[in-house]
């Protein structure tokens, strides 16, 4: 069996060190089918939610769902997660289900910062704990001065780094096999 394997990237831009340190998860996670959600959403909105979950938030939903595990890299704005992020952590807690019980999830975080993203974890971990997800516990993956952090190809130049983020992409493979 391929285990399903969703990516969720905190941060919208295409060229951002968390969108490469997820691919570089998904590498290290190994053979899966990989989908990155879309967290392209509309802001949270009671008013909103009354007409109907938005169906982008619904397909979000029904990836955690469907998902064998699940990996976020979360970027750190402000000595926390990105608004984008926990926008989308709200709106999946409006739908109907609970997509994350149980489901085994890594996070990761590549910040400009010496910290690494520390913080964003931290908070992200603290969001995460009312839906009663498979947290892993470690290795913690933090990429510290994200922008000098991969080569051309978009590897981590870190040894170190690249083997914590295998150990951790293992670990989170590990429930799928039992």
């Amino acid at each position: 069996m391929t285990p399903t394997l969703l990516g969720i990237c905190g941060s919208l831009r295409a060229a951002s060190t968390n969108r490469l340190l997820m691919q570089e998860a998904v590498r290290a996670f190994g053979d899966c089918t990989f989908t990155e959600a879309n967290l392209r959403l509309p802001l949270y909105d009671g008013d909103l939610e009354e007409q109907g979950i938005p169906s982008e938030v619904q397909a979000l939903a029904d990836q955690i769902t469907a998902a064998d595990a699940v990996v976020i890299a979360t970027p750190e704005y402000n000595k926390n997660l990105s608004g984008v992020l926990k926008n989308a952590l709200d709106w999946v807690s409006r739908t109907k289900g609970s997509p994350w019980r149980d489901k085994p999830v890594a996070i990761l975080s590549a910040a400009a910062g010496r910290a690494g993203g520390e913080r964003s974890q931290f908070s992200l971990r603290h969001c995460l704990i009312p839906f009663r997800p498979h947290l892993l516990p470690g290795p913690e993956v933090f990429i510290a001065n994200s922008g000098a952090a991969f080569d051309d190809q978009g590897h981590l130049k870190d040894e170190r780094a690249q083997k914590g983020l295998t150990e951790l992409m293992q670990l989170l493979r590990s429930p799928i096999a039992r």
